[in-house]
């Protein structure tokens, strides 16, 4: 098992963003800010119930909505039966390798846009998430 981030610093980063520190929430938050990652709600859970007291895939699944609303991880939502949570919630772009399903961060530095469609009409650019779909070369 790999070294989780304290405890203590877990509950500061969630008071950072608003959170409440509840047991379970500092749990989650252990497992998934330990490093820049991306796991599926269920890799989380696993990961989560493994070793520590047991949660439940609801609160799994609400906590990490929760965390992604409060701008403390991101949701990539690869397609509608592949969400992954990223701890690295800096403005990044990624590769997601279809036939492994392991996704790549991309440096916002390493893409450059041309320039953005016209958008719908009263409304403004909230962010750009690119998704780089790869298989391997036969």
């Amino acid at each position: 098992m790999q070294e989780l981030i304290s405890k203590p610093e877990t509950i500061k980063i969630l008071r950072r963003y608003q959170i409440s520190p509840t047991t379970q929430r500092v749990e989650i938050a252990q497992v998934l800010l330990t490093k820049n990652q991306h796991l599926s709600a269920d890799q989380v859970l696993e990961s989560v119930n493994q070793e520590r007291s047991k949660v439940s895939k609801a609160t799994v699944y609400n906590t990490l909505g929760l965390f992604a609303r409060k701008g403390l991880v991101r949701e990539l939502v690869i397609d509608p039966t592949k969400v992954f949570y990223d701890s690295n919630a800096k403005d990044h772009h990624h590769f997601f390798n279809v036939e492994t399903g392991e996704l790549q961060d991309i440096e916002q530095t390493d893409f450059e846009f041309g320039h953005l469609p016209h958008l719908p009409e009263g409304t403004i650019a909230d962010g750009i998430d690119v998704i780089i779909r790869v298989k391997s070369h036969t």
